[in-house]
């Protein structure tokens, strides 16, 4: 079985276990291949930790779950150094964040410092803890949630900050369709004779020889400058397009360019494609460019949102 194919069986039985949910599947098989991370928004009980932890379950590697409260600290993430008494020494013991797969719970309900604890790790692949650094392992994603319906008592991550992220996913509600198979699933699941089949689709050594070949994926001059040019249009917004230059205050840097070059090539390779076009960079330019836009205030009273921000982008950029 070649690599896409495995891929697309993980990505198959995901589906079935998580209904109505489509293009979060999709994006957390793009950040693995893209070796990146993910904040995801949307409201409760639509399947974002249960998605994250049946990906656990499928892949080789272990999982955490981490409820970001207000009176989180620094150490409840990444370890603390434990005084031995018996030989008058003291040992790291590692923090929930030394696991593959974490989940940071409602990450914008924690201080700026626990915040800045987790996304150090993120970029670092690393964790300080006094003197002392300890590498994080080689496969590591972190997906965070928000929800953007009570922002009461939350602690929004500055754009510096939500920048570390390959991707900012939104998820809606499912469809009436959707929602009966929702039913059917959690009514098997419920019923006493129903065992749940747990097995490995993906060891990590299939994952980081997959994660070679997208950075394989060809892509032309064009296209690569089709990408470098949207960035850049997203920060020279004044000869370019009033409106975009109504609504933009600051643009996108260039992590945001890394992000939506590697991001293309894997959704190429998803498709089982060897090459990048247009369509793999516009389909995923939102998700790359949503957190990593700031807007003025004058797009805020008009309504404007950074999705019509990008569409407006796409519109005025030609494809080479």
């Amino acid at each position: 079985m070649s690599l896409q194919d495995k891929f697309s069986k993980l990505q198959q039985n995901l589906s079935q276990q998580i209904v109505g949910q489509e293009t979060l599947i999709e994006r957390l098989m793009i950040a693995l291949l893209a070796d990146g991370h993910l904040i995801v928004e949307g409201a409760p009980g639509l399947a974002k930790t249960r998605a994250i932890n049946a990906l656990s379950k499928a892949i080789e590697g272990n999982f955490h779950r981490i409820q970001f409260t207000p009176d989180l600290l620094p150490a409840d993430l990444t370890g603390t150094e434990i005084y031995r008494p018996q030989d008058g020494t003291f040992k790291f013991e590692k923090g929930p964040i030394f696991h593959n797969l974490v989940l940071a719970d409602e990450i914008n309900r924690a201080p700026a410092k626990v915040q800045s604890a987790l996304l150090e790790a993120m970029a670092e692949r690393q964790v300080t803890v006094g003197s002392h650094t300890y590498n994080l392992d080689k496969l590591f994603l972190v997906m965070a949630t928000q929800n953007p319906i009570e922002q009461e008592g939350t602690y929004p991550l500055p754009e510096a900050q939500l920048d570390r992220f390959l991707m900012h996913v939104k998820v809606g509600y499912p469809d009436a369709a959707a929602e009966a198979k929702i039913l059917a699933l959690t009514r098997a699941e419920a019923h006493k004779d129903f065992t749940e089949t747990e097995s490995i689709d993906l060891m990590q050594d299939d994952l980081f020889a997959a994660r070679d070949q997208v950075l394989d994926i060809h892509m032309s001059d064009e296209l690569q400058a089709y990408i470098i040019q949207l960035i850049v249009n997203t920060r020279d917004t004044l000869n370019l397009d009033k409106d975009l230059n109504r609504w933009l205050d600051y643009g996108a840097s260039p992590r945001a360019t890394i992000s939506l070059d590697r991001c293309a090539r894997a959704s190429a390779w998803l498709a089982g494609r060897d090459y990048v076009t247009p369509e793999d960079i516009q389909s995923t330019a939102f998700d790359v460019l949503r957190h990593r836009l700031i807007l003025t205030y004058e797009a805020e009273a008009e309504g404007i949102d950074s999705d019509k921000v990008i569409e407006k982008l796409i519109a005025i950029t030609p494809v080479a």
